[in-house]
Parts: C-alpha cells; sequence; structure tokens
C-alpha cells in the first residue's frame, strides 16, 4: 500500500519502526506522543502497511464522534481514497465502511457491541485506544474486556494505547509491564498569559474581553475553550460587533452541532477570513484545526457525576486539570508559535490537578453493569479494571437495573435486559421504548428517548418556567410537519428518534403526547411525584425523594407527574423535565408492584396512634382507609416507637419518680450485688418494652401517657424485699429535729445531699449514715431564706467550730429568728420565732 504523506516529517514517524518491533514481541504496547505528533493518523496507516495484522483489520477509538469522522477522513487523503474505502468510521447515527475497509476508526460504545456480537474479534488483529487519557466509562469498559479476550480467546490480538498525557507507569503495570514507547512530538513555542487576579464574572464575559485582546494584539486563528453550549452561544452574542469590525468569522463547535457546521469550524474559512472558533472541550484533543495560532481557555469543563443517595446522575462545572490545560494549549503550538490565554492567575494554575478523575468513579454505572451481565460477568471483580468501580454505584445500578427487570435477583440478564442492552439508550429509556408497544405508544417512547437523551430544545426561560416535555414533544413533531428533517438540536433528536425507531421496527402511530407521564414511569418508576399538601410546587417521589417545581412551572399543581430530569442537589432536586401522569395510569401500570398493608403508626400531627390500611407504590400513598380496631399489642408498639423517638420527656416523670431513679442508681452503686435494676435514662429508654408496655393499657395518645404513675411503674420492678433494703440503705426521706420529714438527693451517689434549714436541725449531734452505715449525709444548711450558708458531712464539728461565725451572720440579717448560743440544747423548730424580749439571752 502506498501512503501518500506530505507529513512524513511529523515526529512520530521516528518511532513507528520501533512501535512495530514492541508489537511483534508484546501484546500491548503504550505510545505516548505530544500533541501534533501525528499518532492518531500515522499510527494506523503504518501498521496496516507493515502487515503486523495479517488479513484482518485495525480498529482505532476515538473518544467523540467529530474526532473519529475527521481522523478517518484525514486518513483517507493520506491515501487519497474516499473514506470508507481502506479507511472508514462507525459512529453513532453515522458511518462510512465497506468491504474493502481494513481501518475503521470508532467511538468507544461501537466496539463495546462489537464484541458483545463477536467476542473473538476473529477479524481483528490490532485495537488501538486512541486519546486514552479521557479515561471515559467506555475506554475503560472496552479496555477491560480486550484483556479478557486477550488473556481467554486470542492471545495474537494486538493492543495498543495512546495519549499525550498518560499516566505511563500505573498504565504499564496494569498492562502486565507493557513497554512504553515516547515521541516528543513537533511542537511550536507557545506563549503562557494569565490574568493578573481571579476572575469574578461568568466565564464568557472574560473570553469575550480576551477574544478582544487577542484581536487586537496577536494574529491567527483564535480557539476558545467554553464549558458548555450555553456559554457559546452567550459568547457569541457578546462578540458579534467586535468579530465583524476585525473581519473575523465567528464559529461555534460542539458535540450537538450538524456535521456540516462541526466541519465548518475545523476547516479553514472559505473565504479566508480569520476565524473564532468558540468551542466545549470536544477540540481538546484528536483535532488539528487549521490555522489556530490563539487558544483562550475558560479552564472549565461539564463533568457528569453520579450521587447514589439520590440515584441522580448531574453534569457538574469544573476547573480543568493540568493535563487538560496542556492538551489546549498545545492546540496553539501545532502550525507554528502560538500564544494561550489563561483565564486564571499563575497562583491558580499551580493548584491544578493533575488528571481529572475518570469517568467510571463519578458516573451511572446501570449501562456498564448490565454490558457485564451481557458478557456473562455478575461481579466487576471478575475483571481487571484500570480503576475498579466503586461499590456505592455498582449497588445502586444493580438494584435500578433489577427493578427495571434487566437483572435478575443473582444479577443475571433477563430475556427483558437481552433487548436493553442492545438500543443506544440509557437502560431506563431504552426499558421504556421497548414496554411502549403495551401502550401502542413505541413511535412516542421513540421520540421521548431522544429528548431526553439529547440537550434540551427548549431554551429555560426564568420568568416563565417550563418543565412540561409534552411541550416538546408538540415542538418536535411540528419540526416535522415543516421540513420532514429539521436542523440544530431539533433535528439531532429527530435523528436519534428515527434512529431508534429503525432499530426495534416501529411503526406510525397516532401522536398522543397525554400518554408521556405513563411512558416516563416506565423509566422512571422511582421518580413519580405525588403533589404535597397544602403545596403547588413540592411532590414526594415514589423512591422517598422530595422534589420540586420551579415557582410559577406550567405544571404547577399537577396532582402527580414523572420527573424525568432533575438536578440532584440539595434536600428536594428541581425538576426541570417532567409530564403528568393520572392516578388510574399508575394503578395499571404498576398493579404488580403495588402493595396492599396494613399499618399501625404514630401520628405527629394528631398526636396519636392511628391504625390504617393503605396501598403504596413505593413511598406513594395511593390509598388509605382507617382501621377501626387495631390491636392493642399494635397501638402499644406504636406509641413505643414514639416515645423512642422523642424521648423520656413525653413521660410525666415527677419529683417522686426521678428520686427514686436516683435512689436506684445509689444502691447500685453501693451494693452492687443487690440485684438493682438500671435506672439510667438511656437504659430506661432503650427498655420500655420490658418496664413501660405492661402498664400501657390501652392509651394510645400522648395525653394518656399523662395519667401514668411512673413511680410506681418504677417500683414494680422491684420485688418485696428489695424495696425494704432500699428503703433502708438509701430511704427517700429523713425526719429531722424539727418534726419535718425532707427529701435526699441523691443526683450524687457518692455524696447524698440533704437540703435543709439550720433551724430545723437544732440539738441533732450528727446526721445518720446510708448503705448500712457506709455512706455520710452532706448537710447544705441553709438560711431562713433556704440560701446555704454551711455545707458538711460533721454535724458535730460544725456546732462546735463555726456555728458561733454563722450565727453572728445571720442574727444580723435574720433578727426575728431563733438563734441559740448553745444549738445542741435548743429547740428544733420550722416555723418563725417571736423575738425574745430586752435582756433575754438566747
Amino acid at each position: 500500500m502506498k501512503l501518500n504523506f506530505p507529513e512524513t516529517g511529523l515526529p512520530v514517524a521516528n518511532i513507528l519502526p520501533d512501535l512495530a518491533a514492541a508489537l511483534s514481541t508484546a501484546p500491548a504496547v503504550i505510545l505516548q506522543a505530544a500533541p501534533g505528533a501525528g499518532k492518531t493518523t500515522l499510527v494506523p496507516l503504518f501498521l496496516l502497511k507493515a502487515g503486523l495484522c495479517g488479513n484482518r483489520k485495525i480498529i482505532m477509538l476515538e473518544p467523540r464522534r467529530l474526532a473519529a469522522r475527521a481522523a478517518a477522513r484525514r486518513m483517507a487523503d493520506l491515501l487519497g481514497e474516499e473514506v470508507g474505502d481502506t479507511v472508514g468510521y462507525r459512529v453513532r447515527l453515522d458511518s462510512r465502511v465497506s468491504a474493502r475497509t481494513r481501518i475503521e476508526v470508532v467511538t468507544e460504545g461501537i466496539l463495546t457491541r462489537r464484541m458483545q456480537d463477536d467476542p473473538e474479534l476473529a477479524d481483528v488483529g490490532i485495537i488501538i485506544f486512541d486519546e486514552f487519557h479521557e479515561r471515559s466509562l467506555q475506554t475503560d469498559l472496552g479496555l477491560a474486556l480486550v484483556r479478557q479476550v486477550q488473556e481467554i480467546l486470542r492471545a495474537d490480538l494486538k493492543l495498543v494505547v495512546m495519549s499525550a498525557t498518560l499516566e505511563t507507569e500505573r498504565l504499564a503495570a496494569f498492562l502486565n509491564d507493557a513497554p512504553v514507547l515516547r515521541s516528543v512530538g513537533r511542537q511550536f513555542l507557545v506563549e503562557t498569559r494569565f490574568l493578573d487576579r481571579p476572575p469574578t464574572g461568568r466565564p464568557e464575559r472574560e473570553v469575550a474581553l480576551a477574544v478582544e485582546q487577542a484581536l487586537a494584539n496577536d494574529s491567527g486563528d483564535i480557539l476558545v475553550f467554553l464549558p458548555g453550549a450555553g456559554e457559546i452561544n452567550r459568547a457569541q452574542a457578546m462578540l458579534g460587533g467586535a468579530s465583524s469590525r476585525a473581519g473575523a468569522v465567528l464559529v461555534p463547535l460542539y458535540g450537538n452541532l450538524p456535521q456540516k457546521e462541526q466541519d465548518r469550524a475545523i476547516l479553514a474559512d472559505a473565504e479566508g477570513r480569520r476565524k473564532i472558533v468558540l468551542s466545549t472541550d470536544i477540540a481538546e484533543t484528536s483535532l488539528t484545526i487549521e490555522g489556530v495560532r490563539i487558544v483562550i481557555d475558560a479552564g472549565l469543563a461539564r463533568y457528569p457525576r453520579f450521587d447514589p443517595n439520590s440515584g441522580m446522575s448531574r453534569l457538574e462545572t469544573r476547573r480543568v486539570s493540568r493535563a487538560s490545560a496542556d492538551q489546549r494549549r498545545g492546540r496553539a503550538g501545532r502550525l507554528g508559535p502560538g500564544v494561550c490565554y489563561r483565564l486564571w492567575t499563575a497562583a491558580e494554575d499551580r493548584g491544578l490537578i493533575e488528571h481529572a478523575e475518570p469517568e467510571i468513579v463519578t458516573a451511572d454505572l446501570s449501562a456498564l453493569l448490565l454490558e457485564l451481565a451481557k458478557w456473562g460477568v455478575c461481579d466487576v471483580a471478575d475483571l481487571a479494571w484500570m480503576t475498579v468501580p466503586p461499590p456505592g454505584p455498582v449497588a445502586q445500578g444493580r438494584d435500578m437495573l433489577t427493578a427495571l427487570g434487566a437483572l435478575d435477583p443473582a444479577g443475571k440478564i433477563t430475556a427483558l435486559g437481552e433487548k436493553i442492552v442492545r438500543l443506544p439508550l440509557h437502560p431506563r429509556l431504552a426499558g421504556m421504548v421497548i414496554r411502549a408497544r403495551a401502550l401502542k405508544a413505541q413511535a412516542l417512547a421513540c421520540d421521548i428517548a431522544a429528548l431526553l437523551s439529547e440537550r434540551d430544545i427548549l431554551s429555560r426561560d426564568r420568568e416563565a418556567p417550563n418543565a412540561d416535555l409534552r411541550d416538546r414533544l408538540e415542538m418536535l413533531a411540528s419540526s416535522r410537519h415543516r421540513s420532514g428533517k429539521g436542523a440544530g438540536a431539533l433535528g439531532q433528536v429527530a435523528r436519534v428518534s428515527r434512529d431508534i425507531a429503525r432499530r426495534l421496527k416501529v411503526t406510525p402511530e397516532p401522536f398522543d403526547p397525554a400518554k408521556s407521564g405513563a411512558l416516563l414511569a416506565f423509566a422512571y418508576s422511582d421518580r413519580i411525584g405525588e403533589l404535597r399538601e397544602g403545596s403547588m410546587v413540592q411532590y414526594r417521589l415514589s423512591g422517598g425523594r422530595g422534589a420540586r417545581l420551579a415557582d410559577n412551572d406550567k405544571l404547577q399543581g399537577e396532582p402527580y407527574l414523572v420527573a424525568a430530569d432533575l438536578d440532584g442537589k440539595g434536600r428536594e432536586a428541581t425538576i426541570r423535565l417532567a409530564a403528568p401522569i393520572t392516578h388510574a395510569e399508575i394503578e395499571q401500570g404498576f398493579a404488580a408492584d403495588i402493595l396492599s398493608l396494613r399499618r399501625v403508626f404514630w401520628d405527629e400531627k394528631k398526636e396519636r396512634v392511628l391504625a390504617v390500611s393503605e396501598r403504596k407504590l413505593g413511598a406513594l400513598v395511593l390509598e388509605c382507609k382507617r382501621l377501626k380496631s387495631p390491636e392493642p399489642a399494635e397501638i402499644s408498639a406504636a406509641l413505643l416507637s414514639a416515645i423512642r423517638q422523642k424521648g423520656l420527656t413525653v413521660l410525666p416523670f415527677d419529683e417522686d419518680s426521678r428520686s427514686l431513679m436516683d435512689r436506684l442508681c445509689f444502691a447500685a452503686v453501693h451494693q452492687p450485688n443487690g440485684g438493682w435494676p438500671d435506672s439510667s435514662e438511656e437504659t430506661l429508654l432503650a427498655t420500655l418494652d420490658d418496664w413501660l408496655l405492661p402498664f400501657l393499657g390501652p392509651l394510645s395518645t400522648l395525653a394518656g401517657l399523662k395519667k401514668l404513675n411512673i413511680r410506681e411503674i418504677l417500683l414494680a420492678q422491684l420485688d418485696w424485699d428489695q424495696q425494704k433494703s432500699l428503703d433502708r440503705i438509701a430511704p427517700e426521706r429523713i425526719v429531722v429535729p424539727s418534726g419535718s420529714t425532707i427529701r435526699l438527693d441523691y443526683s450524687n451517689p457518692q455524696h447524698p445531699v440533704l437540703a435543709v434549714r439550720l433551724q430545723e436541725v437544732f440539738g441533732l449531734e450528727d446526721l445518720p449514715k446510708l448503705a448500712n452505715g457506709a455512706v455520710a449525709i452532706t448537710a447544705h444548711l441553709l438560711s431562713p431564706a433556704r440560701r446555704p450558708v454551711q455545707i458538711t458531712e460533721d454535724l458535730a464539728s460544725f456546732w462546735s467550730t463555726t456555728y458561733g461565725d454563722v450565727k453572728k451572720d445571720l442574727k444580723g440579717r435574720y433578727p426575728r429568728h431563733y438563734w441559740p448560743d448553745d444549738p445542741l440544747q435548743a429547740e428544733a423548730t420550722a416555723k418563725l420565732k417571736p423575738r425574745p424580749g430586752r435582756g433575754t439571752s438566747r
């Protein structure tokens, strides 16, 4: 085969013989080559010419459709052929191959499907993973499957892993010490310019300022990196005037654009004008955009992140890694010296992470798990992974697939799962399209699946929010009637819908968007929402979470709806896309999943136990009837559950019951072998069934609990001998000389306290001992105003040493009270004494 190479000087050409030699002896080789080295186009062609795959094909994986088409087109140009001859491509909704094709450039999901159909890959000799550093979910899955094929079925199958930025040591170890080849690349000097201070505005504003500066000060076409299509559209609007004044053309570039629009961004402008390409990270790797000498990088990208707690995925806008930032900067140095404007500071640059997390760590793994089940793997540990799938998302994905009916309880693929896995859709949407046949609405389901798989075709309006899926379906139907094909986002949705319908051989059906809620429920049975009482926008979802519509959304007030798109944030997710569903549709569509339950529970609002019979779908109560005669044991169990939740404060603990608890604690400390029950609050709360349940009887309300005598209930735990022993070693009260019976405070079991007015213990030489004479009582001697004047455990010593000083102080403050000179001979009193006459000594 003759290669027409105007680019024979590309740096990667120098190591191609080494690559051939390494592949002849090793099953896998790693090739690290700088941007612009030519690896994407030259490596497949060289390996084919070298005959390393015999009569078999070379499959090269590209992570993006645009890159796959561009790579195939460039290789075909080098051969002087059309795409589809020696070199072709296969991507979703588009393929250019023939019987003559020897090199196929494919997106990663295409490889997985090919391996599922032909695990041996009988007609493939070499598989090339290009731009492996992007580490998409399909990349990691494809690599794991290829390795198993090499080990079990095809020892002769060769593997090449390529990228400009790779964790080469780790990857080489994973590939059983695969040899690593490096090409320095032909990279021209790129001047890097940073901001003086961190950006504060929206990224498109910072980009617009940088573009205007570059138009004025630098030459060459400009490639701008922004996180998404929304920012690109806003930047395009901001830059319209500046680009016109500079004689430049503004060109967007992102995944959902039609192929002609994407080609317009990649190729030089037909009229020779200066070009400003506003791109997502789709232009970060593989592509050479002709004429680019300036890169303006907002430093942001959108990454999918799956939340196992909510079961939802969302796109997060995050700072790019150093590897991605370097890839972007490299776009400016492919054709000559260039400039890179980094819209962050040099200090922020030093803080960039080296590599972004692989998607397998952050993504919804349900599609991967279904592919594995189709492959015959029920446990992810049965395959070798570059990064092991995390257990949380694995469990979540398996549960979802089981609920969908795609996996059986053992994790094996079902007949429905076999149908789902063949469709290029999320398993939820694939299951919906298949089940839609029962509603005679498969064509509508294809439209819904396409709408949910692509970017929203309806622009968001904060003033008049509209989450209604039916309006999108009407827009799609209208576009078909107008033009048949449509352009932009609508055209892409229509193409995806046609592809799904073709695969399932769907015939035309009457257009009835009213069925959209019932269809969505097949995909999102855990997101059927019931409007909360008293609200127009808040919903309880069948999966147990809360969700809400934006205020004033068109769907507000719908009794039931199915949420197809949620942001997953916070306690209540925001519903971005949904459709109404009727009670009857829920009953009909989920008859087998609706449970009839008998429930006796505590109602917080009514503060009583209620008994109901319910029909439920997940967390949704579809029907509820009051039961008249629940079993007493059920009532008591529900009441105890409420007490456990609220704590012992709902029980009528008074001074007598608290005193008994403290006395039992005192007894347990000082007579540990006495068999005393643990009366701490923690234990009492944990053992309600033992001590409280027998006394609840017919009680079912908090008000009824107030009638309980907690002291008597606690005392019932003691037998007769224990009660007598408790009175002896820890009496509740003692009689003082004044005749008063005063309660002892046992809250500190080491120092029980008698708080008594000083005048009531005149004549008492000392206090009795507790716990069979082992523990002294601490006397808190009080003034007539019941304020402590002395604390002592030795009353006799107090009388003889300290009383005189206390008497002088108290006599001056309380002259009408009785203050004898000899307290041991005086009469104790609890009453106010008349003031003695003059000359009388007391």
